[in-house]
């Protein structure tokens, strides 16, 4: 018994009832959306919709705090998180309007390679308008915030700032979810880094609740699951927010045609050639905002090698499809602070990312997830032969 209590202890002893505190680097729709969804779920009680996990580990949608936010833009910068969200050229839904006053300015990031030079080419209010204002030194902030988990929304191609701000982290003692397609958490040598800080990560490339990616996996893995071959594929995308207009920028695409490929190429029990699988956003269409357009074709053989095509077209808002996904992660690195445990977060990070080190398929990612939820705790009690159900915290004795 006394080898449980300890174990119990070091297990319940850590936990926390409170608040997260994350910070925010990219004010942009993602971010929006977040944080809209955030005062929405505290005021909508018991309401679930929207929602993958209600509660993870005692912490609800509610318990999020965002302590800092970093952003480029002049029409953010120094503004308070309530105003800059809503400031071009964010268009995503606004659903929850009436946001409260944080008291959270927004201070001005390294800009690096984070705005691609072809925006300038766009109207203002479709682009960023970089501020003219020194950068802060993220570590000290994230540190004197009081951050625990900082949340990488940058621009897709912002491969020197994903890394910098990587690396403040480090510095500050702060967890990382990474969303965008940086390879953060699959780049062995910083997961090392994170893992070595006792830092959790998450990441890379933040996957919606049902968008093009989860949907492609699903049928890609159906199709095999079923015993027909998937002869070529090709997913299209468009957009007309700020996230497709930085991806006119092939440049910039790199990291994410690898995410987006690797995801359904992980459901095959074939990999196709690259010729035959195509993935990756197709244009800018400015008046269709943050809703997000998907044309994907599978084509292949059954039975006696007869053709089989599918084709589908999907239609959403993009921005408010990732925030379920985010809110999970960052919970997850939550808890991953409050048990000490550092480095990647392998069953999250494929639950909630593109391009997770390790690729499951979804019903294994869940579960696994759903695992580390429990955690060490239901494994000692089901190991002891214990009920806690009724535990109220008073010493237990033999």
């Amino acid at each position: 018994m006394l080898r449980f209590c300890v174990r119990l202890l070091l297990v319940a002893g850590v936990r926390r009832i409170g608040k997260i505190r994350i910070a925010i680097a990219g004010l942009g729709n993602c971010a929006s959306a977040l944080i809209q969804g955030i005062e929405f779920y505290k005021d909508s009680g018991e309401d679930p919709i929207g929602l993958m996990h209600r509660e993870m580990d005692g912490y609800r949608v509610g318990d999020l705090e965002v302590v800092a936010a970093f952003d480029v833009d002049a029409r953010k910068v120094g503004k308070d998180l309530s105003e800059a969200i809503f400031s071009p050229p964010n268009c995503t839904k606004v659903f929850y309007p009436h946001l409260p006053q944080y008291g959270v300015r927004v201070q001005m990031g390294p800009v690096l390679d984070g705005v691609s030079e072809h925006m300038e080419e766009y109207p203002e209010d479709s682009t960023f308008k970089v501020a003219h204002e020194e950068p802060v030194e993220i570590s000290h902030v994230l540190r004197d915030s009081g951050a625990e988990v900082l949340l990488n929304y940058l621009p897709v191609g912002s491969e020197e700032a994903a890394r910098y701000y990587a690396g403040s982290a480090l510095e500050a003692d702060c967890a990382l979810v990474n969303c965008i397609p940086v390879f953060i958490a699959s780049d062995p040598l910083w997961s090392q880094r994170f893992e070595e800080a006792r830092l959790p990560v998450v990441g890379d490339d933040i996957k919606s609740q049902v968008g093009a990616t989860i949907i492609h996996r699903t049928l890609a893995k159906l199709w095999a699951d079923r015993g027909a071959t998937l002869d070529r594929t090709y997913q299209l995308n468009t957009g007309g927010n700020t996230d497709f207009l930085n991806m006119l920028d092939r440049e910039r695409l790199k990291s994410k045609k690898i995410s987006k490929t690797e995801a359904v190429q992980a459901q095959l029990p074939v990999r196709l050639d690259p010729e035959n699988i195509h993935i990756g956003p197709s244009d800018y269409v400015p008046w269709q905002r943050d809703n997000k357009v998907c044309f994907l074709r599978m084509e292949g053989r059954i039975w006696g090698n007869v053709p089989i095509d599918m084709e589908l077209r999907l239609s959403v808002e993009d921005s408010p499809n990732s925030a379920g996904s985010a809110i999970d992660a960052i919970r997850c690195a939550k808890t991953a602070l409050d048990r000490g445990i550092g480095g990647l977060l392998e069953a999250i990070s494929a639950y909630t990312m593109k391009h997770p080190p390790v690729q499951m398929p979804e019903e294994e990612a869940r579960r696994k997830v759903e695992e580390f939820i429990r955690g060490p705790l239901a494994e000692v009690t089901a190991n002891e032969g214990l009920d806690l159900s009724s535990w109220d915290g008073e010493e237990v004795t033999p």
